[in-house]
């Protein structure tokens, strides 16, 4: 079954791997290679799919200094031509009018078919396109398979996360991928409203995919943070007393999963997991895959 048609489908479980193209400047022979290198990892990997991140910077978003500097990458829709396996190219809108996001559309309708829509790390600014105008134009443009994020985090009695799931599943959104999960609660309040809301408007659920990504260094640990990851300070602890700290990290995600898969909304909500590195170590890079391992274990025994 491809892609396209195990995203909707509530018997089935989607696994992704998430990876953030090379940097800006990197020589077509080394993004090759940065390409043939991954391909290799995940070559044994029973993958649907890979996803390519568009980073942009997020300073208006936090007050907290940024770990490492803010570098662009290549684009994306380039990069997920070296892959064989289909690709989910993230596309943040930054300050886009819609004409250029309508160009935008165009240009990429013969390299990329699964689309996901990132909005802007700034809330409270008005800008030139409103992230849910821009869902709507994406689904009804022909060739685009379209989601967009899912922030757990946010998800509270001022701000509900789930009904803006609901109205982007509305405006064209067939599926959502979350941010980093690093604690369970978040997400199985957000799952379990979601699931309530969708019955109340009478509309089925659409995918989500949770994220996860292995941490064994306090510098890992903080990028997580200022990307707005609610890591708990006894996680924190509990990983870094280990004596191997990123097999520590495994468990707390494969534990989180577990939890997550516990609630009644399991099995009316069609879910994934999508494992990324969020480093350029090579001992996390590697262990995103044993985290890869660890979670298709959890799922299989759901």
């Amino acid at each position: 079954m491809d892609l396209k048609a195990k995203l909707p489908d509530a018997g089935e479980t989607v696994l992704l791997y998430g990876t953030t193209p090379p940097r800006l400047g990197t020589s077509p022979e080394n993004v090759a290679l940065a390409a043939e290198k991954l391909a290799t990892r995940l070559a044994n990997l029973p993958l649907d799919g890979v996803v390519l991140y568009d980073i942009q910077d997020e300073t208006g978003r936090t007050e907290l200094p940024r770990p490492f500097p803010f570098v662009g990458t290549i684009d994306p829709r380039e990069y997920a031509k070296r892959f064989r396996l289909p690709a989910i190219v993230y596309k943040a809108l930054g300050m886009m009018e819609e004409r250029d996001w309508r160009a935008w559309l165009q240009d990429s309708k013969n390299s990329i078919r699964f689309l996901s829509v990132v909005g802007r790390p700034a809330s409270g600014k008005r800008y030139p396109l409103p992230l849910s105008r821009a869902i709507r134009i994406a689904a009804n443009t022909e060739g685009f398979v379209v989601g967009g994020v899912v922030i757990a985090e946010r998800h509270d009695a001022e701000r509900s996360e789930a009904a803006r799931l609901l109205a982007k599943g509305i405006e064209g959104c067939g599926y959502f991928i979350s941010q980093t999960v690093y604690q369970a609660a978040p997400t199985q309040r957000l799952l379990a409203d979601y699931l309530r809301d969708c019955r109340g408007a009478g509309l089925a659920p659409q995918r989500i995919i949770l994220t996860f990504a292995p941490c064994g260094r306090e510098k890992t640990l903080a990028f997580l943070r200022w990307l707005g990851v609610n890591v708990p300070a006894d996680t924190e602890r509990a990983i870094f007393g280990a004596a191997d700290p990123l097999a520590r990290s495994i468990q707390v995600c494969r534990d989180n999963l577990r939890r997550i898969l516990d609630g009644a909304y399991a099995s009316h909500i069609p879910l994934g997991v999508n494992v990324e590195s969020v480093s350029i170590n090579r001992d996390e890079i590697d262990a995103s895959v044993d985290l890869f391992h660890a979670l298709q274990e959890v799922l299989a025994g759901r």
